[in-house]
């Protein structure tokens, strides 16, 4: 199995597409324009420019694994001849689920069908293919080329063959699988988001500052980046997305998502993406600024 499709050239796609073509898979990145693949190339060759820099890899590794990649805008093109498709596209449950179906209509009767999801029901997604025991969540962390995490999600149909072939699959590019079961959130957000949207409450609140909330964390509780730097690199959106899945899922109100958080998103500081959310990044990478007026 070494011809694997992507579906998304944004953050997370471009970093699985990157993976699977410096492990030497045949890669096919697929997205609706060229300019969406232009930039996810770009990022692919910086990432892996830098990888050279540091001499963690050679020049020759950079060209074969930049040669790898084949670009498609078209996805019945795009994933003819994968035995893997996944799909990295925005976190939109209508979206996907059209993809799902066209991808049930146009890939080989045994090609697997992994989504990227990071909340959405892998069961769910399953649902409007024509196959739901070949579809699997493959939950990549970001970013994907150096994080060695990957949830393995089954949802309720998924056969045991393609749940094994996954695990395998993922430890061929160097990554370590974690098995676990098909609830909102899986296993990483569901206990990830609730501390990220309590530490936007704690702000909301007035408890303490954006800089003392992280310090917090990074110096008691040993962890690498705080809880609302950590929200900026994922992208406000997303975060809020996933609690708002995880809300309707569970019904319980400790996931219901902050006032400052839904007012954040609406008024597009989203992180790093956009340029400001938690922190500015316009100027300064390690400039505070603090919403005040979304509070």
């Amino acid at each position: 199995m070494k011809n694997v499709a992507v579906i998304g050239a944004g953050t997370m796609g471009n970093g699985i597409a990157h993976t699977f073509a410096q492990a030497g898979f045949k890669v096919q990145l697929i997205d609706i324009s060229e300019a969406s693949l232009k930039r996810g190339l770009d990022t692919i060759t910086k990432n892996l420019d830098r990888m050279v820099s540091k001499e963690t890899i050679t020049e020759a590794d950079k060209k074969n694994t930049l040669d790898n990649i084949t670009t498609f805008t078209d996805i019945t093109e795009g994933v003819e001849y994968a035995s893997l498709v996944v799909e990295a596209a925005t976190e939109n449950i209508d979206l996907k689920l059209k993809i799902f179906k066209q991808l049930s209509d146009d890939c080989s009767e045994d090609t697997i069908l992994a989504t990227n999801t990071s909340s959405i029901s892998i069961t769910q997604i399953a649902s409007v293919t024509a196959r739901p025991d070949q579809v699997i969540g493959m939950h990549f962390m970001n970013p994907v080329p150096i994080m060695k995490l990957v949830e393995i999600i089954r949802g309720y149909n998924t056969s045991d063959e393609v749940t094994n072939t996954t695990m395998e699959m993922s430890k061929q590019l160097g990554k370590i699988p974690v098995e676990v079961n098909d609830y909102p959130g899986f296993v990483a957000n569901r206990i990830l988001m609730p501390m990220i949207n309590e530490s936007i409450e704690t702000l909301y609140n007035g408890v303490a500052g954006v800089s003392e909330i992280d310090t917090v964390m990074k110096l008691g509780m040993a962890h690498p980046m705080g809880p609302l730097q950590l929200a900026d690199f994922i992208g406000l959106d997303v975060c809020l997305s996933i609690l708002e899945v995880m809300y309707d899922g569970f019904k319980n109100p400790k996931y219901a998502p902050c006032p400052l958080l839904v007012n954040m998103v609406r008024a597009g500081k989203l992180g790093v993406k956009s340029g400001e959310g938690f922190y500015d990044y316009s100027e300064s990478r390690k400039a505070e600024k603090v919403s005040k007026q979304f509070i």
